[in-house]
């Protein structure tokens, strides 16, 4: 397949004026076959990676259905987003070995739509009171026991884990787990900074929907926020859908990190894709109003997005971050996270051929090409 036409992302140049090949499902120096796609007017770039996102379409990740996953996966793949990474909600144990096993089976099945590329459990090593819509009820301390067995029921594929690092066992929870080779995210935590630096230099490389779920930044508290910056390597999320974050913030938070090191995520909810109203989430309630959703009766409690992780990239586009830095974050970085950029996550040759055309006019999804065949 050759693409023409298009302004090609690159990691390290931005947007370039060039053909695409494909081979099969690979990118290649030169095309497998006389397919020709005209992506004029189009900018060309990778499918994007969700690492933090719970459901869609009426259907949730932490149902451990194969017919939900499927329905996501099947819905992720419409919106440009080719490899998922969903979360898994604070649930006892006996329902979180279930959501790892249907992740294991439906990665044997291979049923299309985009690759689940395996579990992030957000939940359930999480601090109370920033537990936000996490269910108080199966809160459980950091336990890599527990872990461990989470992964041999999904088979392996568990690739991102939430703690709350000041919790009992925190640190030597994240010394375990991320010498297992697992990324370990802090988040939902009362951290302060020397915690929360402890805890990256004890292993941790991520940093769950940074400023939601943790102290906000101080000048004399820096918390979280603070000792993420400081620690090299260290990825920040972002819930980019124009509600959990000011504009100024997700500018601020490029320029204080870097391009290299911000990850946007879409947090996304079984009511993403649906109208408003309540649906069921973690064993609560959420109501849906446009882009806006709570915990019901709890107005100020915000219970993930309602937005595509596309729908992010464009939000901060809208916000001011250049296109090249918003799609990196949304395809290279997540990609790193979760230890797929191998193969996914940039346009190089001898990447999966997992290609977006989007109309440079509005950034509308043109066309989808998944692992070298046209959607």
């Amino acid at each position: 397949m050759r693409i023409f036409g298009g302004d090609v992302f690159d990691i390290n140049a931005g947007f370039i004026a060039r053909d695409l090949h494909t081979d099969g499902p690979l990118i290649s120096a030169v095309s497998g076959d006389d397919v020709t796609i005209d992506a004029t007017g189009c900018y060309v770039i990778p499918g994007l990676v969700d690492v933090h996102f719970h459901g869609a379409v009426g259907e949730d990740f932490s149902d451990a259905t194969a017919s939900g996953l499927q329905a996501i996966a099947d819905f992720e793949l419409s919106q440009g987003v080719t490899y998922i990474c969903p979360a898994g909600m604070t649930l006892p144990e006996d329902q979180l070995e279930q959501i790892c096993k249907n992740t294991a089976a439906h990665r044997k099945n291979n049923t299309g739509g985009a690759e689940v590329v395996g579990v992030h459990l957000e939940g359930p090593f999480l601090s109370t009171a920033k537990k936000g819509a996490q269910n108080a009820d199966y809160l459980h301390t950091p336990d890599a026991d527990m872990f461990f067995r989470l992964q041999e029921a999904a088979e392996g594929c568990v690739r991102l884990v939430t703690v709350a690092p000041e919790e009992a066992g925190g640190l030597d929870f994240i010394r375990a787990v991320s010498q297992s080779g697992v990324t370990v995210s802090v988040g939902h935590t009362i951290a302060d900074y020397d915690t929360a630096k402890a805890a990256f230099e004890a292993g941790a490389r991520h940093a769950t929907h940074l400023y939601n779920g943790m102290p906000p930044i101080h000048h004399r508290a820096p918390g979280v926020v603070g000792a993420a910056f400081d620690t090299p390597g260290v990825k920040a999320e972002l819930i980019c859908d124009g509600v959990h974050i000011h504009g100024a913030i997700v500018r601020f938070t490029f320029q204080l990190f870097g391009k290299e090191r911000m990850v946007l995520i879409s947090d996304s909810l079984r009511a993403t894709g649906m109208p408003d109203g309540q649906y069921p989430f973690g064993g609560q309630e959420i109501e849906v109003h446009g882009n806006r959703a709570t915990i019901v009766g709890h107005p100020e409690t915000l219970a993930g997005s309602v937005t595509s992780l596309m729908g992010c990239l464009r939000q901060a586009v809208a916000f001011g971050i250049p296109l090249e830095d918003a799609v990196r974050a949304c395809t290279y970085n997540p990609a790193q996270a979760i230890k797929i950029d191998d193969r996914a996550g940039s346009l190089d040759i001898g990447k999966e051929a997992s290609i977006i055309l989007l109309n440079k006019d509005d950034l509308s999804v043109k066309k989808i090409i998944f692992k070298g065949k046209v959607q």
